[in-house]
């Protein structure tokens, strides 16, 4: 029998934010991608009720794919504090929904996820979407980038404490 783990890779985003759903089978070491995308907010909603609507739709996603762990992308570095505050927001609801839907949370700044993906972790995000399109052999390219972002993080918890769980 199969032994699988489902993780939920996250991208934080008001506006956008990317997620993937990723099976890792612990006897084979295969990996699945099983469901990507985004949730997309409106513009014209409020901060108050475009976080609504992300709790939402992450709720929605993990009653119907009931994944163990949640790897979601950490606040890094910012240039612009506009953008810095919403998603920070996005982030507190996601790390909520996780905690109170029993995910174990881990959580991997972009650099580690491009250092995990690629091996250089000041990749461009080209490189990073080609490494994971052959990594998974998918034909069909992933759109948009936050989709991409979110598989990234997934495939970082695969690469880094998954493996090291399976050690100890």
């Amino acid at each position: 029998m199969r032994k699988l783990e489902r993780i939920m890779g996250i991208d934080p985003g008001t506006a956008r934010l990317g997620y993937a759903i990723v099976d890792f089978d612990l006897k084979t070491n295969q990996q699945f991608i099983i469901d990507c995308g985004i949730i997309e907010t409106s513009k014209t909603k409020t901060e108050a009720e475009r976080l609504k609507e992300i709790r939402k739709d992450l709720v929605l996603l993990i009653t119907q794919y009931k994944p163990s762990v949640a790897a979601v992308e950490q606040l890094f570095f910012f240039k612009n504090i506009k953008t810095v505050i919403p998603v920070a927001q996005a982030r507190g609801v996601i790390l909520e929904v996780a905690a109170a839907k029993c995910l174990r949370i881990f959580e991997y700044t972009p650099l580690e996820m491009k250092n995990l993906i690629t091996g250089n972790g000041m990749a461009d995000k080209k490189l990073v979407s080609k490494m994971i399109h052959e990594y998974f052999k998918l034909d069909k390219q992933i759109k948009p980038d936050d989709a991409v972002d979110a598989i990234g993080m997934a495939l970082a918890y695969i690469r880094r404490d998954l493996r090291l769980a399976a050690q100890n």
